[in-house]
């Protein structure tokens, strides 16, 4: 289904878990689960109204709020990509640095609405055309997203995309998470299975080089309070695919998050604020209010010969898997 106005897909499982998605950006807008006092809480971090999603301000921003970001997630550097002898040039402004997408990414676009199920592990499908050379990336790209909220409170997301013609492709998901349901994430405890960094430059685009973890303060490989830090770091993971990446835990809800998918990297990212500009759905503080938990290819990947490739070849099936798994201590 086609359609040019903020629709909301709701699904809902037997444990009273609710999860929806916006068709704007295909956006994870809300999930609601009880915490450690039965209360239905919402861990999901954005504003109230699906109306502001659309909105030129919001786009000004860039916070990118639940969004399916592309056709590629992360900066890349100096405003263009080779793919054999072919240069292509793409839209340059952030920071010197081509971002997530470009002006108008795939999280700024409305998506259609494909099917929506209910019952047992509920689940939506939203689709979007990306035409040849829209945002300057070159080929007719098909993208596909599935969330489905399963009956043991997983909320997974599965990015599918194929093209006419070669092309690059980084998809994910930008929500931001408070399992406190409101405040900050500052008492929350991180563990992240990952013993190198990327090492970024002073505009946060990749040098190539990789930065060991052992005795780093960024080194989360025990949980540890993640405490008044602004994050934003991309962690190459040393776990095997579909093993636990990162966890999230809250001693006051007793909600734990663990991520799982079959990406290289995840980019954490963890302003010191967010916009005032809008009403949240939930009453987060000024400071360290969300954590964003990007599960994704590399960064500026088709400019370094050492990254994962990011290339998607004309018959080729591009797929991203993240599984956001949820749990009450």
């Amino acid at each position: 289904m086609e359609t040019n106005q903020p629709e909301i897909l709701t699904l809902k499982n037997a444990m009273g878990s609710v999860l929806s998605i916006l068709n704007f950006g295909a956006s994870l807008f809300s999930f609601k689960i009880k915490n450690n006092k039965g209360e239905l809480i919402d861990v999901v971090v954005g504003p109230a109204d699906p109306e502001v999603y659309t909105t030129a301000q919001y786009r000004e921003e860039n916070k990118c709020f639940g969004g399916s970001i592309g056709r590629f997630a992360g900066r890349i550097s100096e405003g263009q990509f080779s793919i054999g002898e072919e240069k292509y040039s793409v839209y340059e402004e952030y920071e010197g640095a081509h971002l997530h997408g470009g002006k108008k990414g795939f999280q700024y676009r409305f998506w259609n609405i494909d099917s929506v199920s209910e019952g047992e592990n509920p689940q939506a499908v939203l689709s979007y055309h990306s035409e040849h050379l829209e945002e300057g990336y070159p080929g007719n790209l098909k993208v596909q997203v599935t969330y489905q909220l399963t009956e043991d409170n997983q909320v997974k997301i599965t990015y599918r995309a194929e093209t006419d013609r070669d092309t690059i492709v980084n998809l994910t998901n930008h929500a931001y998470f408070n399992l406190n349901g409101s405040g900050s994430v500052s008492d929350h405890f991180m563990q992240v299975n990952a013993s190198k960094i990327l090492e970024l430059d002073e505009r946060n685009l990749p040098t190539g080089n990789l930065t060991k973890l052992k005795g780093h303060p960024k080194d989360h490989r025990e949980s540890k309070l993640l405490g008044n830090r602004e994050l934003d770091d991309v962690y190459v993971l040393d776990t095997m695919e579909n093993e636990t990446q990162v966890q999230l835990f809250s001693p006051l809800s007793g909600i734990k998050l663990k991520l799982k998918s079959n990406q290289p990297v995840v980019v954490i990212y963890s302003p010191e604020s967010l916009p005032d500009k809008w009403q949240y759905l939930a009453q987060i503080d000024e400071k360290f209010p969300a954590v964003a938990l990007e599960a994704q290819n590399y960064p500026d990947a088709p400019n370094f010969r050492n990254f994962p490739s990011s290339l998607l070849k004309k018959g080729e099936v591009y797929e991203n898997e993240i599984v956001y798994s949820f749990s009450v201590k």
